[in-house]
């Protein structure tokens, strides 16, 4: 049993699909807290948030799957991931296929439940993300673009969870402007997320011919593309609060993670080593639940 759990959460990469969720969990009482503010909702309702919680997990759960039935002859070549069950041999391809279908279904058929835009955007992150980004990973470094766009969808999940398809008189519903923002902040940070993990794993990558970094090497231009990325992502998470959603904490909390997010890729920049990646790779890992939580915060106080 203990083995059984141990492979299912490697199946799943449940890091990554508890990161998912925590996202689309946050933005989803972030936009269920605006729409009580402005008098819509009564408020929060936490039988639909819980819904949320259970279908993004079993949605994200089953583009894992896919990702590593399509990838799994290649996850035998590198370190870190020949470990996984179907690599290892304790679980078959036609085992994880039943296991994804099951969880992808029943996770788009909760999502659905919620809104059908919700549900839509569920099956769109699945198709992308297994589908167009995985194969993209050996081809060309356009796949770090591709696979940013369904890993910034949580959050646009989470808030059209809440909203539940409200829109307001207006060309661009003021709903979805927020939505979009914060799907947009998210997604600028895929970029220096993805490079300064691709940069720690490059040599483990290269046995499986992933092509992530922007020149496809450790070099100097792929350092200052995530240099840059880090830079571009400060003024974007000030969104929030130019369209007046946001106010001073989160604008202030942004501009100093955004800084050290920043120094920490111009130190990987100027230095070039592992050590340097690795700062930029953690504070990527932080920099989005603080953002998230902290804009929620700034909505109650």
């Amino acid at each position: 049993m203990k083995q059984f759990f141990s492979d299912f959460s490697k199946l799943i990469k449940f890091r990554l699909t508890f990161l998912v969720v925590f996202s689309a969990s946050v933005t989803f009482l972030i936009g269920s807290k605006i729409q009580i503010d402005r008098g819509i909702a009564p408020g929060i309702n936490w039988t639909n948030w819980l819904i949320l919680i259970v279908g993004g997990f079993l949605v994200t759960a089953s583009a894992n799957c896919f990702n590593e039935i399509i990838e799994k002859d290649l996850d035998k070549l590198m370190s870190r991931t020949k470990d996984r069950p179907m690599p290892a041999g304790r679980m078959t391809t036609g085992q994880g296929l039943v296991l994804g279908l099951i969880m992808g279904m029943a996770g788009t058929s909760l999502l659905v439940k919620l809104n059908p835009e919700t549900g839509l955007l569920s099956v769109f992150s699945i198709l992308l993300y297994a589908f167009a980004y995985t194969p993209l990973k050996r081809k060309s470094p356009i796949a770090v673009f591709v696979g940013a766009i369904p890993g910034a969808l949580p959050p646009l999940i989470g808030y059209i969870a809440a909203i539940g398809g409200q829109s307001e008189i207006g060309y661009v519903p003021v709903d979805y402007q927020i939505a979009l923002i914060l799907f947009l902040i998210q997604f600028v940070w895929q970029f220096p997320h993805f490079w300064s993990i691709a940069w720690v794993l490059d040599d483990d990558y290269k046995k499986a011919g992933f092509r992530l970094l922007p020149t496809k090497k450790r070099d100097k231009t792929s350092a200052v593309f995530t240099f840059v990325s880090t830079l571009i992502l400060i003024p974007i998470s000030l969104l929030p609060t130019i369209y007046g959603f946001g106010g001073y904490y989160i604008a202030g909390v942004s501009i100093v993670a955004g800084l050290l997010f920043s120094y920490f890729a111009y130190q990987m920049m100027v230095k070039m080593d592992l050590p340097s990646a690795r700062k930029v790779m953690f504070c990527s890992f932080i920099y989005i639940p603080l953002v998230q939580v902290v804009l929620l915060f700034n909505l109650i106080v």
